[in-house]
């Protein structure tokens, strides 16, 4: 029998005791590795004269987008360091002994991290709280290097021709057309003609590796490793001595049986008199490609391409004459719910500014439509998703911030969302390079019969520690929460990921990703299957939490956290599962904790960026509340702080917050400026308090009456700094009263005087009932545990 311990646990919950399992937790071994190696390869890309802007440096990133595509694709990755491949059995291949390994942690390993997590916070152990912040990134996926420079063999167009490799591959994308699953990217080959260029030149193809959705991870593992695997040429231009020709930014989307694939295709041509490289020529170009054959019947082309159009001839002659240089948006298309399908696309005007735009067929291809509507200027890499039904949403990176814009009538016409996705808005201008705040892939996906967000975005790892964002996490939202499962891949020296792609089909999630140095990148391929039953088991949970409240009448529309009786130690549970709150020196009493005087309170970090805080709608409208009982009059000090949203270090100001006096009155804090209220308090006596940010206008409630309110707040775009946290209890200089702070909700936006008496009529009849959620909730992710 293999080595283990027996477990029975119990929980005190509230007003019961539950008994949560009897199991055997084994002492799982780890698997044994396997080396192996990977090749490297460099190649630069030609610079242009004649046409730089040099009055404005931070628009260079999209002069030349033909060429330096694939510097933007790519200029953040790193060289391939050692990259594992798993499958069932646990080994690994690796590459150089130099070169940094990729952190891991097995299935089985996994599996009873995830069981002592839930017996720890079953049974009470003040030690849990580490082994929960590491559980979501206990793991990272299991991958397997799908498209590697100068190793995958690349067979031509139509099997005629020499195979060959590719310097690099950039810009991935997924799609699925029946059975078959297609990565798709730019394939880098370096330029070998006689004429000199100033550095060294490229062009690239359309690459496709083609997968079997219903196989197995260890078979997709062992055909991608297999001597015998090939790529295939999708669409290739005919390059010559003097002519280069670059396909761009592939963005495909399935429907049925069929593949779409929209590409921007630039001519390069050797000027002999001038002797340069001058661009010649742009196109975008759709196929439609159709599965047609099966993995039992060989390794040939899986989907047969039929001849690309170009669409060049359906845009607007108005749109024609504005813009110029067109290309697909990356990553994926949609299908809407009536059968549209659409496409993001990106261009530039004539003075060299980028704007997003889109295509359309409602007619399954056969005929394609250019709206007229586009993006402001300076906005590119548009995602597109439908939200509601009917309304398309396109998020942009801005050189002044990413932003959402909304459109009801198939992009004729575009206006910015304000407050809608606004945890993938910021007003933090983008880093094409990822650097900071990197955004990879947005889908939309029905999980468990709700409608979700699924995105990809750099976050920092470890979290709570300072510097350039280096982890790309994969997050779930359904409008209001927002929680994400853990690391995707995690920058380290000399390998980084630039882009990334997800696709939701047949109830699987999967992921493509580019990764390596400089100009030279890996496309990388996953299976997100833990990560996938994590989301589940988190949408469950949230239809839980708003039944339990809505028996209450506990407004639960924009609802995104709750603070109560879930606690592991000093960390404070989000009853939603998506951001926790810290705890100093607290004391944990029913539905919170109790604060007895100088250096405790909590800090509920929803929108630290250090922390992944998701929650930035924090830096323009929200509503806290608390209910709060004032203990005891501490002496030493004229001002207790109480609650409060706070700037973002190293300001660290309150922004808008509520305090009380040794003279028995309320204070309140606009912009730091503390105020003397004539409202009064008393000891021993439950307080409801509310703090409201709506743009510049602020205001403070207590028990339902207005206590204070200001209308000179500096707004997201006028402040240097984010809301970042919240203070509960104290503050960050230690000063605090003897103070209770219970049930603490978070909402995403501002609440009506009717909504507050409502929420301070249900608070009595909602304790003990979320607890025996989370309880459920444990049982569940023991059962996910089980499983792997």
């Amino acid at each position: 029998m293999a080595a283990g311990m027996v477990i029975l646990c119990f929980a005190v919950s509230g007003d019961g005791v539950y008994c949560c399992f009897v199991l055997f937790l084994p002492l799982l071994p780890v698997a044994p590795l396997q080396e192996g190696s990977y090749y490297q390869a460099r190649i630069a890309t030609v610079k242009f004269e004649g046409s730089e802007r040099t009055n404005n440096s931070t628009h260079t990133v999209h002069t030349h987008i033909c060429m330096l595509s694939r510097v933007a694709a790519v200029k953040a990755t790193r060289i391939h360091n050692r990259r594992r491949v798993t499958g069932s059995t646990g080994r690994r291949r690796e590459g150089r002994e130099s070169e940094p390994q990729r952190p891991n942690m097995s299935r089985p390993v996994f599996a009873s991290a995830l069981l002592l997590l839930v017996v720890m916070m079953c049974c009470g152990s003040g030690d849990a709280h580490a082994v929960e912040i590491n559980l979501r990134d206990a793991q990272l996926p299991n991958e397997v290097a799908i498209l590697v420079p100068e190793k995958t063999l690349v067979d031509p167009k139509g099997g005629k021709g020499q195979i060959t490799t590719r310097e690099s591959f950039a810009a991935p994308s997924l799609v699925r057309a029946g059975g078959v699953m297609t990565v798709l990217a730019e394939g880098w080959i370096r330029y070998t003609g006689s004429h000199k260029t100033s550095s060294e030149l490229g062009s690239a193809d359309i690459v496709a590796g083609y997968i079997s959705a219903a196989e197995t991870w260890p078979s997709i593992v062992a055909e991608v490793t297999s001597t015998e695997w090939r790529a295939h040429t999708v669409l290739g231009d005919g390059n010559g001595d003097d002519l280069v020709g670059v396909l761009r930014n592939p963005t495909s989307v399935g429907m049925d049986n069929k593949a779409f694939l929209l590409v921007g295709n630039c001519t390069i041509k050797y000027d002999a008199t001038k002797k340069i490289w001058q661009e010649v020529g742009w196109d975008i170009r759709m196929l439609v490609g159709e599965a047609t054959q099966s993995i039992s019947s060989g390794r040939g082309e899986w989907i047969e391409w039929a001849a690309p159009i170009s669409l060049m001839s359906l845009i607007p002659e108005k749109l024609k004459s504005a813009l110029k240089e067109f290309v697909g948006g990356r990553g994926s298309g949609i299908v809407t719910y009536d059968g549209t399908i659409v496409f993001p696309l990106t261009a530039r005007n004539q003075n060299g500014y980028p704007v997003s735009l889109l295509i359309y067929s409602k007619d399954k291809g056969n005929s394609w439509v250019v709206p007229k509507g586009i993006s402001p200027v300076d906005c590119f890499d548009s995602r597109i998703i439908e939200w509601d039904y009917g309304t398309l949403l396109m998020v942009t990176d801005c050189l002044d911030g990413r932003k959402v814009f909304e459109s009801n009538d198939m992009g004729e016409s575009w206006t910015e969302a304000v407050g809608v996705l606004s945890w993938l808005s910021t007003d933090a201008p983008p880093d094409p390079y990822g650097r900071r705040y990197l955004l990879g892939s947005v889908i939309t996906a029905i999980i468990e019969g709700n409608n979700l967000i699924l995105y990809t975005q750099k976050g920092s790892y470890p979290p709570g520690e300072r510097g350039l964002p280096n982890a790309f996490y994969l997050w779930a939202t359904d409008g209001n929460r927002t929680f994400h499962t853990g690391r995707l891949s995690v920058d380290v020296r000399e390998n980084a990921a630039t882009a990334n792609t997800l696709l939701y089909s047949g109830d699987a999630l999967h992921l493509a990703e580019a990764r390596g140095a400089g100009t030279i990148s890996t496309i990388y391929f996953s299976r997100l299957t833990e990560e996938l039953e994590i989301i589940k088991s988190l949408v469950r949970t949230w239809e839980r939490m708003d039944a339990l409240f809505s028996m209450s009448h506990t407004p639960t529309d924009g609802l995104v956290g709750f603070l109560s009786n879930a606690a592991i130690g000093q960390k404070w549970m989000d009853e939603y599962l998506c951001v926790n709150a810290t705890v100093t020196n607290g004391v944990k009493v029913q539905d919170g904790f109790k604060f007895p005087g100088h250096g405790s309170g909590a800090t509920w970090p929803v929108n630290s960026r250090k922390d992944n805080g998701p929650y930035t709608f924090a830096n323009k409208r929200f509503t806290l509340v608390a209910t709060v009982f004032i203990n005891e009059l501490k002496t030493g000090g004229s001002s207790n702080p109480l609650l409060g949203a706070v700037l973002d270090e190293p300001v660290s100001q309150v922004l808008i917050g509520l305090s009380y006096n040794t003279g028995g009155k309320w204070e309140t804090v606009f912009k730091g400026k503390t105020t003397t209220q004539s409202s009064t308090w008393e000891t021993g006596r439950r307080y409801q308090v509310v703090l409201m940010l709506s743009e510049n206008e602020g205001s403070v409630y207590v028990n339902g009456e207005l206590v204070g309110s200001s209308e000179t707040i500096p707004t997201s775009k006028e402040r240097l700094f984010d809301v970042s946290r919240f203070q509960i209890g104290g503050d960050e200089g230690g000063r605090g009263g003897d103070v209770t702070v219970t049930n603490v909700f978070l909402y995403n936006r501002r609440l009506s005087e009717d909504e507050l008496k409502t929420l301070r009529k249900g608070e009595g009849s909602m304790r003990g009932g979320v607890s025996r959620v989370l309880m459920l909730l444990l049982l569940g992710l023991c059962g996910i545990a089980v499983l792997y």
